[in-house]
């Protein structure tokens, strides 16, 4: 298979965001969502119009989703919280562990949301996945897991792909009754390209993955052939997402943290008009 790389891109929102991470497009409102973790921010971007908003968090934010019934579900150091409409915030999950922050998330076809954590420190196993019931209760999905990141499934539900950082590797499950079963891995990540970070499933069924130091997004087939190589100046690329009104504009997220010399892309929301066809994805239901 013949590998197609580019390097065509637009900066949809120039900032210095020093983790910027998990963009999720939300078809209700027409905008993008995304986050500054370490910043404590939630951004949003209406490429319509250019507007944007910031709204600041009390805690580390790991994940923004839309919610069925507008508002946001976050994942935040402490738990899940319900963010309504007009403003109110309540815990709809906490559990305070100290050390410990929460990271990626991704809503599983069902509307429950699928919530990673990490330690500060990056400790091994010091991390979860967990799936939190629109109601709060929480089933541990994966215990022990280092640094939680990308969460997908593909067009048919059947799949779940998930990234635990360190371990180099995008891993797939399949579906039984909505739980991760039978997992293996789709794809091993060579040293010198950076490490794999947050992904989204494309309407192809294939798996773009964001390379953490490695200032690039790749694109997997269901069988884990690479086939598409996006490169992009700013080193930290940290996630991916399709959005736009036809979901085929794919943005992704940077980050500057660490860096003593950032590209005067990192931290900032970039864009690849036109990079392929994306799936909608569901709201959570709580």
């Amino acid at each position: 298979m013949t590998t197609v790389t580019t390097t065509a891109y637009e900066v949809a929102v120039a900032t210095e965001a020093t983790l910027g991470e998990g963009p999720t497009w939300d078809p209700a409102t027409g905008r993008l969502l995304w986050i500054d973790v370490l910043g404590s921010r939630i951004h949003t971007y209406d490429p319509a119009t250019g507007r944007r908003t910031v709204r600041t968090t009390d805690q580390h934010v790991g994940a923004v989703k839309p919610r069925a019934g507008g508002g946001l579900v976050l994942n935040l150091r402490d738990g899940v919280g319900l963010l309504d409409p007009d403003g109110t915030f309540r815990w709809l999950h906490r559990e305070q562990v100290p050390g410990r922050r929460a990271n990626d998330a991704a809503v599983a076809p069902d509307g429950s949301l699928w919530a990673g954590t990490m330690r500060y420190d990056e400790a091994t196993g010091g991390g979860t996945l967990s799936r939190v019931a629109p109601d709060g209760a929480v089933t541990t999905l994966l215990p022990d897991v280092t640094v939680s990141n990308g969460i997908g499934w593909s067009p048919d539900g059947r799949r779940v792909y998930y990234v635990d950082t360190p371990t180099r590797r995008v891993d797939v499950f399949d579906c039984a009754d909505g739980l991760p079963v039978g997992r293996r891995p789709l794809v091993t990540i060579e040293e010198d390209a950076g490490f794999p970070d947050g992904l989204t499933v494309d309407a192809d069924g294939c798996v773009w993955v964001a390379l953490w130091g490695g200032a690039a997004v790749r694109r997997y087939t269901p069988t884990g052939e690479l086939d598409r190589v996006i490169s992009l100046p700013a080193s930290l690329t940290t996630a991916c997402a399709f959005g736009g009104a036809d979901l085929t504009d794919l943005y992704v997220t940077t980050a500057r943290v660490g860096l003593d010399r950032p590209h005067p892309t990192a931290g900032s929301l970039l864009v690849i008009p036109g990079a392929g066809k994306g799936v909608a994805q569901p709201p959570f239901q709580g």
